[in-house]
């Protein structure tokens, strides 16, 4: 999938780019009243915005949310910068915890497991409440300018372009130092 911690494209695979798998499950889902949930991938509440005018009911969202004072974990010093760690459930101390059975290797010793995710560390983000707001705040300005006051009119008008890897790069900060980091924005 397209979470920060997943590996599963990779090792297994298997696997479509977020916003295509909403768009195509929206397309099949909807004639039946099926619910999309957008699973992953998200790092700004651009991609909130995306994921719910491409059809998804509702996205999920692990590592934004991983880093906040309610997310289980403590909170580290390294290099001078907060952090907390974060684990998928397809890491191997996760799946040594009980998730292996999700991975089709419900029988396998510790040893013979074959992760597909990662543990790694997010940057610490403080409440979920300043994390929240800021989505909301990035939904409701997407939603603005796509002229819609609603999400059934965001998913019924919205426009998509493809873009190039030298429009995504000039759609982000660049040719500056950052002097103050925003609150919902980090250069990766």
């Amino acid at each position: 999938g397209p979470g920060s911690i997943c590996t599963t494209r990779i090792i297994a695979g298997v696997g479509v780019p977020q916003f295509t798998a909403i768009r195509d499950a929206a397309e099949v889902a909807n004639r039946s009243g099926i619910p999309i949930i957008g699973d992953g991938g998200i790092k700004y509440s651009g991609d909130v915005v995306k994921g719910l005018a491409a059809g998804a009911a509702t996205i999920m969202i692990g590592s934004l949310f991983a880093g906040t004072d309610e997310a289980p974990g403590e909170v580290v010093l390294f290099q001078g910068r907060s952090y907390k760690v974060y684990r998928g459930m397809g890491s191997l101390g996760a799946m040594a915890d009980g998730s292996r059975d999700r991975y089709f290797q419900s029988g396998v010793e510790n040893e013979k497991l074959v992760p597909e995710g990662i543990e790694g560390r997010v940057p610490y983000r403080g409440s979920l409440s300043q994390s929240l707001h800021q989505l909301y705040g990035g939904l409701r300005s997407g939603m603005g300018y796509c002229g819609a006051p609603n999400l059934d009119e965001l998913r019924s008008g919205s426009q998509f372009v493809r873009i190039s890897s030298a429009g995504l790069h000039e759609s982000h900060v660049h040719d500056v130092i950052v002097t103050k980091e925003a609150p919902n924005y980090r250069l990766e």
